[in-house]
């Protein structure tokens, strides 16, 4: 069974291993191997303080009481009265489930619950499931790009996308 909530301070360690999982499988291809552990581990313990504040909006989705997946939100700094997802990643297992599909529903539902219009996010441009899945639930590109340094000197192409009304 699918649940998808806002996140508790009980669900950082998950939301830790998430981010970790998720980061190993799609990012670590493209660092050398100290820089990508050092990136993996990083992603393990980050999500207590942000949890802990309510730091934005993070909801999570849980298979079978197991967190898969989360998202992070926050009003855009970029682009003023927009949403942006600063964070979204389903845990390996999870994928093909269901949970990360019904864990961006439910986030596009409560930013437009809680007054948002316009919802945008960034993508690293050589990732392709990624950028289908966002085609997918309805992000358009908008041919903005940006260069992503994750701390080693070699930035990677990041692309735009937005949803342009949240009808949810």
């Amino acid at each position: 069974m699918i649940e998808v909530y806002r996140a508790r301070e009980a669900d950082a360690e998950a939301i830790g291993l998430v981010h970790a999982s998720s980061w190993q499988a799609a990012y670590a291809p493209f660092f050398d191997e100290d820089f990508a552990a050092e990136q993996i581990a990083s992603r393990l313990d980050r999500w207590h303080q942000r949890v802990a504040d309510g730091d934005g909006l993070i909801m999570v989705g849980a298979v079978d009481d197991r967190v898969l997946a989360f998202s992070w939100s926050l009003s855009s700094v970029e682009r003023p009265g927009l949403a942006e997802i600063l964070s979204f990643y389903g845990h390996p297992d999870g994928w093909g489930t269901g949970v990360v599909a019904t864990l961006m529903d439910e986030t596009l539902r409560q930013l437009r619950a809680d007054g948002f219009e316009q919802v945008h996010l960034w993508t690293l441009r050589d990732t392709p499931q990624s950028r289908r899945f966002y085609t997918k639930t309805g992000f358009t590109e908008t041919g903005a790009t940006r260069p992503r340094d994750f701390g080693n000197g070699e930035p990677l192409a990041q692309l735009e996308y937005e949803l342009a009304e949240l009808t949810y």
